[in-house]
């Protein structure tokens, strides 16, 4: 196991999680109030022993560098790192990443410098809990050239992802990325080996999930190739060539890559009963300490939300909600199904006379502001009086200066201003 590389896929621009990843990577999108998108898959690997990481990015990567940088330091002895490669030229390459397994091939020199036996890949936007220990064990057994991680989905969901059929063996037979549900292939055959309890629940099909385990002679000869994806021409190759099998995974398991299913997912991890346990001790979920002070609420509800560490709330009543950190809400403020990334910093006393001296309003929320169904990035500032997200209407996506608004979900982006009395 000390051999085996993980590689996670840090994504292009993130155009599907924009404006969240205006000014960051898709990886170093802040999440459940005190985390990043990319603390997931780096903390099921090394909670389950593959604490050689590299995480491949190539847009907007300083601040997802920094984040790396001051989190994941391993001791001399454990022999593990954390790195980023961001895309390079070099004389043998132009540098923009192609596709996954375009990424891939161009840090292969990199990659081989530490002799990997196996090479384990991930993606850098979903949210799961694996023991990819027992996934390593059932590929070994097998002997297999490579392993993909599966899931059951439904019939109607299939579109979304690559689709595979196996044998009651699990060999791989066939592969199809995102076919159309409507058709009737060899590839949309109900599978045989989705667990009875999915089954009942309606999931008849074996989804990739974007996990994938090689041999690492098998990955170096592949990279060999012409293909870019792993997905759309890697995996359907491999099928026809290699001995190539599917472990199927039945716990909890969700691309976070749209602002929809970033909303959603918030929202149910302030569930009493989350599918997605955030207070697992065993497998616990790692990020940066900020040694920052406890949160402080003065006269204030709060109901069915997440909190992180440092935050200042005052007569305020929240709901449905995850409030990142060192984040300040003022007097009578409501919020309603919102997702507040917090702030990098508090503000002196000082900081606080030069933005009255500029009319500018504090970091933070403001008093007497009403705020649903929004997600307020980073540094954010909303005056007081201010009513986002709460006039019931259906809303057009689109980019309107100060918020954009994607599938009828307001956000309001990194250190954005909000005047006093905003009506969004």
């Amino acid at each position: 196991m000390e051999n085996v590389l993980t590689i996670i896929l840090g994504g292009g621009k993130g155009t599907r999680l924009y404006p969240l990843t205006k000014e960051r990577s898709k990886p170093a999108v802040p999440f459940a109030a005190r985390y990043r998108i990319v603390d997931i898959p780096l903390s099921n690997s090394i909670n389950s022993g593959f604490r050689k990481v590299y995480v491949l990015t190539q847009f907007n990567s300083a601040s997802l560098h920094l984040h790396l940088a001051q989190t994941y330091q391993f001791d001399s002895f454990s022999r593990g790192f954390v790195e980023i490669l961001a895309a390079e030229q070099g004389f043998s390459h132009a540098g923009w990443y192609e596709g996954t397994a375009d990424a891939v091939r161009k840090n292969l020199h990199h990659f081989r410098t530490q002799n990997p036996s196996h090479y384990l890949i991930l993606s850098g936007d979903q949210l799961y809990r694996m023991d990819l220990r027992e996934f390593f064990r059932f590929h070994v057994e097998r002997d297999a050239d490579i392993t993909l991680a599966v899931t059951p989905v439904r019939r109607e969901d299939i579109g979304r992802y690559g689709i595979i059929v196996s044998n009651e063996s699990h060999r791989v037979k066939a592969f199809e990325e995102k076919p159309d549900p409507r058709g009737e292939t060899e590839h949309l055959k109900s599978s045989q080996i989705v667990p009875p309890s999915h089954r009942e629940q309606g999931k008849h099909y074996l989804a990739s999930m974007g996990i994938y385990l090689f041999k690492a002679e098998v990955l170096e000869k592949m990279m060999e190739g012409p293909y870019t994806d792993f997905g759309k021409e890697l995996i359907p190759a491999a099928v026809r060539e290699y001995a190539v099998y599917s472990h199927v995974f039945t716990g909890f398991w969700v691309d976070i890559g749209t602002i929809r299913s970033f909303y959603e997912t918030h929202l149910a991890l302030a569930t009493e009963y989350p599918e997605f346990d955030l207070y697992d001790e065993t497998s616990p979920i790692y990020t940066r300490m900020r040694h920052l002070p406890p949160c402080k609420f003065l006269n204030t509800k709060i109901d069915t939300s997440l909190v992180g560490e440092g935050c200042i709330i005052k007569n305020a009543s929240i709901s449905r909600s995850v409030i990142g950190i060192r984040t300040v809400i003022r007097d009578h403020s409501v919020l309603e199904g919102v997702v507040c990334m917090g702030a990098d910093l508090y503000e002196t006393p000082a900081q606080k006379e030069e933005n009255v001296r500029k009319g500018i309003p504090h970091i933070g929320i403001g008093r007497n502001c009403h705020i649903k169904n929004a997600i307020i990035d980073k540094n954010t500032r909303i005056g007081d009086n201010c009513r986002i997200g709460v006039d019931p209407k259906e809303r057009r996506n689109g980019d309107y200066g100060s918020y954009h608004i994607r599938d009828n979900i307001i956000v309001i982006t990194k250190n954005q201003v909000i005047p006093s009395g905003t009506v969004i």
